[in-house]
């Protein structure tokens, strides 16, 4: 077996060395003692700078999610404040608002106007779900929780807001006839960090970020170190993905095959002996060996242009393997049979939990339409279901 390093507890602790930043600033000193409607009550509508009170709303409420009693990842507040800042320059440079509300104020009429310069820029259908999301939650930061209805209420057709979550093509770099260990090889001649966050995605079905982020040194612990029941337990050591997963939501992946145990170990070496080594460039930051990951990508001809793959078809690979180990079978998406059988489902909750979600139907991204439910007709849409689709 190779050799794999075990996360020392007090490593455990340190904060992540890249990729970390304070998006959601202290709270002011002179606001000591009040509450959040005190501090409000210090911008009066009308009175006061519309764009202040907006920063007042992303420093008082920003950390918050939306629906849960929780906080958000710095990256949802990072891009939550990006976007409601975005959204008010845009009420007045590409909606024609001449004089720009109070937030507190804000209107049917401001939405609808931004929804239609949405349709115009023809977004996708999910980032216009998450554009409405983070303005649920402007809306519950101003007392007004429900104020922000459903896309079809500002007159947005099924098909440009519903997310399409169920795999219709194998996205998966063997569906396209691609020797994917000579060309790993290639990648990792040219980029040993590339190289090795690309094994690991193989392996594991990682997200891009995480894999990036990963610190196989640290984050290689043994089962007993992860809290599963003892009734799951699959391998002696597990893969701690804690970096750059979505949602903040953590998981530990088990290194019960030959090809995991040869990843990770491959990926100590790259990293080196530093426990905090992460698998980008030590000298360059989670920006910019995202964006070094994205050029030697294009460099070897990984996009859909040119061979019809990207990184994200070795994360697609990962996770129906995973289905093909635990059924012995195919999936849809491979021209498998879809039933709904415990063997199936419990296959579809694995596939999904190595993912990074939570709920089964989430691996339906991944494998084709299995568990699926009857179809609606058209004209009664269940806009929850839209709204609560998984991202790949």
């Amino acid at each position: 077996m190779p050799r794999l390093s075990i996360d020392p507890p007090s490593s455990r602790l340190r904060p992540p060395p890249m990729g970390r930043t304070a998006h959601q600033p202290p709270r002011l000193r002179d606001w000591a003692g009040l509450t959040d409607a005190d501090v409000l009550a210090r911008h009066r509508p009308g009175q006061a700078d519309p764009l202040q009170v907006l920063e007042v709303l992303i420093r008082l409420h920003n950390q918050q999610h939306t629906s849960r009693q929780k906080t958000v990842s710095h990256k949802t507040r990072q891009d939550r404040a990006d976007f409601l800042r975005r959204f008010y320059a845009a009420l007045h440079e590409r909606a024609g608002f001449k004089t720009l509300p109070d937030l507190r104020n804000l209107g049917q009429k401001h939405i609808r106007a931004m929804v239609q310069v949405w349709r115009s820029d023809k977004l996708k259908p999910a980032t216009i779900q998450t554009y409405l999301s983070f303005l649920r939650g402007l809306a519950l930061w101003t007392g007004k929780p429900g104020f922000v209805r459903g896309p079809a209420f500002y007159g947005l057709e099924l098909h440009e807001y519903q997310r399409h979550e169920v795999a219709e093509r194998d996205k998966s770099w063997s569906a396209q006839g691609l020797d994917i260990d000579a060309l790993l090889q290639r990648v990792s001649t040219y980029d040993a960090y590339v190289g090795a966050s690309l094994r690991v995605i193989h392996a594991f079905g990682l997200r891009k970020k995480e894999s990036v982020m990963l610190r196989p040194n640290a984050l290689v612990v043994p089962f007993e170190a992860t809290g599963l029941p003892p009734e799951e337990r699959l391998a002696d050591h597990y893969l701690w993905v804690r970096q750059g997963a979505k949602n903040g939501r953590p998981r530990y992946l088990p290194l019960d095959t030959q090809q995991r145990q040869q990843a990770i170990a491959h990926a100590q070496r790259v990293a080196g002996t530093d426990v905090e080594a992460h698998l980008g460039r030590p000298d360059q930051s989670l920006k910019q060996n995202m964006q070094r990951f994205a050029y030697v990508l294009r460099k070897f001809g990984f996009t859909k242009r040119k061979l019809g793959v990207t990184a994200h078809g070795l994360r697609h690979k990962a996770l129906i393997g995973e289905y093909v180990v635990r059924t012995g079978q195919q999936p849809p998406v491979r021209g498998g049979a879809s039933d709904a059988s415990s063997e199936v489902k419990a296959a579809c909750l694995a596939v999904s939990k190595m993912a990074g979600h939570s709920r089964p139907r989430a691996s339906r991204a991944y494998l084709g339409a299995i568990l699926a439910r009857p179809r609606r007709k058209a004209s009664q849409p269940n806009e929850a279901d839209a709204m609560r689709a998984p991202a790949a």
